[in-house]
């Protein structure tokens, strides 16, 4: 009979843990899409955008679980990443903040914290740009805005891109989430045609964000630091963080080279200083 309770205690926690898990995860219909969003910890919301190429996990999983411990995470996987399937509509920066906002507004959420790298960065400025009720911070992490802001030569590599210049990391965490090469490869051609046609955002959109913003960014990588610095300057409230290494490095990104840097750790001081947390 002992032996029966203690086996029966232990299904009991192991389905209590399982349907935890499965409760991170949820989808939301959002403009003809299936939104793929988690949320993680409780307290002020607090939107996580992730880079090109990526998912919730390659993007902020060695800093998501320390955030959601001061924080309401809600972290997304936009069209054609991840969870998120692809469908037949345009894919912009600019339709990314329009579904952001939706989700926040079938979420009951009127105002959050928004933090967006790479990629995700440029959404968070359309966030802000597009839908300035919802945002209340924003943290732009590698955040490109002009064409002028990343190495020479940076654009013209898109022209002839093939799925085989793709990170193995970035592919690794895609077919966790979708083990169809196919939709890896509609991933990689969306983003690639959504680089090949990019436009600087108009410095006066971004001189009209009235929301406070920190620019982090790293010292040598893909966004080059005088464009970091000049965004945080056109910011009308704009503070800036310059941290070492490459593209991500400084929150652990899934393409890191060090696994076991202290970065992330003085990434998590900063942001959450700049949250008031």
């Amino acid at each position: 009979m002992k032996y029966r309770l203690i086996l029966l205690l232990c299904a009991i926690l192991c389905t209590s843990q399982l349907v935890t898990a499965q409760q991170k995860g949820h989808y939301a219909a959002i403009n003809g899409l299936q939104l793929y969003y988690e949320i993680h910890g409780s307290g002020s919301p607090l939107v996580l955008i992730h880079g090109g190429g990526s998912t919730i996990e390659s993007s902020f999983g060695r800093v998501l679980p320390e955030l959601a411990k001061t924080h309401q995470v809600i972290a997304v996987e936009m069209q054609a990443h991840g969870h998120t399937r692809d469908i037949d509509r345009e894919m912009t920066f600019e339709q990314d903040a329009d579904d952001i906002a939706a989700l926040l507004q079938q979420l009951h959420i009127a105002k959050a914290d928004i933090l967006g790298f790479s990629n995700g960065g440029t959404t968070s400025l359309q966030v802000a740009i597009r839908h300035p009720e919802v945002v209340n911070k924003l943290i732009l992490c590698s955040t490109l805005y002009s064409r002028a802001g990343t190495p020479p030569g940076f654009f013209d590599g898109f022209a002839h891109a093939t799925l085989d210049v793709m990170p193995k990391e970035l592919k690794t965490a895609y077919l966790k989430t979708n083990p169809d090469p196919k939709g890896l490869q509609a991933m990689f051609n969306r983003d690639v045609a959504r680089m090949k046609a990019f436009k600087d955002i108009p410095e006066a959109a971004i001189k009209a964000i009235q929301a406070p913003a920190l620019v982090i960014n790293g010292a040598a990588e893909l966004i080059l630091p005088e464009h970091a610095l000049a965004l945080s300057r056109t910011l009308s409230h704009g503070q800036l963080a310059i941290f070492p290494g490459g593209h991500g490095e400084y929150m652990g990104e899934a393409g890191a080279p060090d696994k076991s840097s202290k970065e992330p750790e003085a990434f998590l001081i900063v942001v959450n200083e700049f949250l008031g947390k």
